[in-house]
């Protein structure tokens, strides 16, 4: 199950050990709701050696701010608490995963 970022709780999830990666969405974005399943198959087939979060642009606002998030969906992947990779649209499930493998 993935984690919910809020403007508070970011830097706790950052911080830890494990690869992040962060899905910017909103419940009104038509490619974000067709990469949502996506995401979710990823957050159970990855649990325990990634972190992934999502993050509803409209409640967490500060943080789509900090990241500099223009276009949605966008997921960004963390390593060591930094940014290391960016996709941007509505994209394959290998390409995630593809992205996810090289930071475990």
């Amino acid at each position: 199950m993935a984690e919910v970022i809020t403007n508070t709780n970011i830097s706790d999830i950052l911080a830890g050990d494990k690869p992040v990666m962060i899905d910017f969405w909103a419940s009104w974005c038509g490619p974000c709701r067709m990469l949502a399943p996506t995401v979710d198959e990823i957050a159970a087939e990855y649990e325990g050696r990634v972190v992934v979060a999502k993050c509803n642009v409209d409640d967490a606002d500060e943080v789509a701010v900090d990241f500099r998030i223009r276009n949605i969906p966008t997921l960004l992947f963390f390593k060591g608490g930094e940014m290391v990779n960016r996709l941007v649209g509505a994209v394959s499930k290998q390409e995630i995963t593809s992205i996810l493998d090289s930071l475990i």
